[in-house]
């Protein structure tokens, strides 16, 4: 079996594999009221930190235990999902429409075009993207749409220098040249030609954009910031779980392993979307 083939494989595992997790917990998401087994936000002191089923002293219906407050931890990530996933895809797709748009103009036109929108890019990176995050919240005031606006406002650039580079690469190619002895114009050019071909870049770009979008809210919402509700977040049930980490590590340990699934799931399935379909790899 040669390197291609155990490569085209192993792309295949990791596509099967986080596309089977992203489902999952997207399916959990979408029907949390039917699924949850509890109300996520009822409180009972008489089962607070209750451990998990397997461990002495658990109570049946509470199948990752409780926290400080009697709430059940499955039930806060099931909705803290939703959150999630909403994030992810409002304000990835926000900046992908931005970027790439920005990055074939900018990689396809050059010229003044080229060194405006990068000189807009190098400014808008020489800013810690974190810091600039919680900083646009903090101007535009907690809820949903302004987590979703500040990731959106700072993560176009990486859509724009990959998708640049991308379209300057393709530019180059015979099949652009033959493209306009036939005739066709420039902007029919960079859309029916140049475009197709940067497109598995783009998806792969957008996967990991959502990951990213999905530690950036629970960044946000780990120091207040993300929504005004009582509604849970992953990065929420950290924040609590941090403060009982030694009479429950629970509440701590499963809402990062859901962190840290979901983002890598979100990573390598874009990677092995690309390597499926870009006629380069494949």
């Amino acid at each position: 079996m040669d390197d291609g083939r155990i490569s085209r494989h192993g792309s295949g595992a990791k596509l099967w594999l986080a596309g089977g997790w992203l489902l999952l917990a997207l399916l959990a998401a979408l029907f949390a009221p039917l699924v949850a087994p509890q109300d996520p936000l009822a409180q009972d002191l008489m089962f607070e930190r209750l451990p998990p089923f397997w461990m002495s002293g658990s109570e049946p219906g509470f199948w990752l235990g409780t926290d400080s407050l009697g709430r059940d931890l499955l039930s806060r990530l099931i909705f803290g999902a939703r959150i999630a996933f909403v994030v992810a895809f409002a304000a990835a797709l926000a900046a992908c429409l931005v970027g790439s748009t920005l990055g074939l103009i900018s990689g396809y036109f050059g010229g003044w075009a080229d060194r405006i929108i990068s000189r807009v890019v190098d400014v808008w990176m020489a800013f810690p993207p974190v810091l600039f995050a919680i900083l646009l919240v903090a101007v535009l005031g907690t809820g949903l749409s302004s987590v979703i606006i500040a990731i959106a406002v700072i993560d176009w650039t990486r859509f724009c220098r990959v998708i640049r580079a991308e379209t300057m690469g393709q530019a180059r190619m015979d099949y652009v040249e033959n493209a306009r002895i036939a005739g066709y114009g420039r902007i029919g050019i960079m859309l029916r030609e140049v475009l197709p071909n940067v497109v598995p870049s783009i998806v792969a770009l957008l996967s990991l954009e959502m990951g990213i979008a999905v530690i950036v809210e629970a960044i946000l919402s780990f120091v207040n910031l993300s929504i005004s509700t009582d509604d849970p977040t992953w990065g929420g049930i950290i924040a609590e779980g941090r403060l009982s980490i030694h009479q429950a590590w629970w509440v701590l340990v499963f809402p990062l392993i859901t962190l840290i699934l979901t983002v890598l799931s979100f990573s390598q399935f874009g990677e092995g979307l690309k390597a499926r379909f870009d006629p380069v790899l494949r």
